[in-house]
């Protein structure tokens, strides 16, 4: 039986010291993973371009909502190395999902009065993703 994910479900984790904090209260994430390409040539084949796979990179974004006012200062993060994990909510470090180190590309609050104040960051991989 298939079971369909909400995206309620699935929570996005940063690790300070041995244990798994989640990033804020996440509003959506987005995972992206791809691989590059390097032609190459081919005696039986002139007409049509070959390659093989090559490397491989991940990125994620997440945005967030904005709970308490010290979420002002993730901002701070920028530039720093940190190790994720993508998995289910209520994550102990033993159950499924996907971890891997990453660079704090991007982060912003947006903070519009009368509205929610919400957050993004904007992650780059640094290595692999399993």
């Amino acid at each position: 039986m298939e079971v369909n994910m909400n995206g309620n479900n699935i929570i996005v984790y940063q690790q300070n010291g041995s244990t798994w904090t989640a990033i804020a209260a996440t509003k959506s994430d987005e995972l992206n993973v791809s691989a590059g390409t390097i032609e190459i040539a081919n005696a039986d084949d002139q007409d049509w371009t070959r390659c093989v796979v090559g490397r491989k990179s991940w990125g994620l974004t997440t945005n967030w909502l904005v709970t308490t006012v010290n979420d002002i200062e993730k901002v701070l993060t920028v530039g720093t190395r940190v190790r994720l994990h993508i998995g289910a909510r209520g994550y102990d470090g033993t159950t499924g999902g996907l971890t891997g180190y990453a660079i704090v590309k991007n982060c912003k609050v947006t903070l519009t009065r009368g509205n929610l104040a919400v957050g993004g960051f904007q992650f780059e991989g640094d290595g692999a993703l399993a």
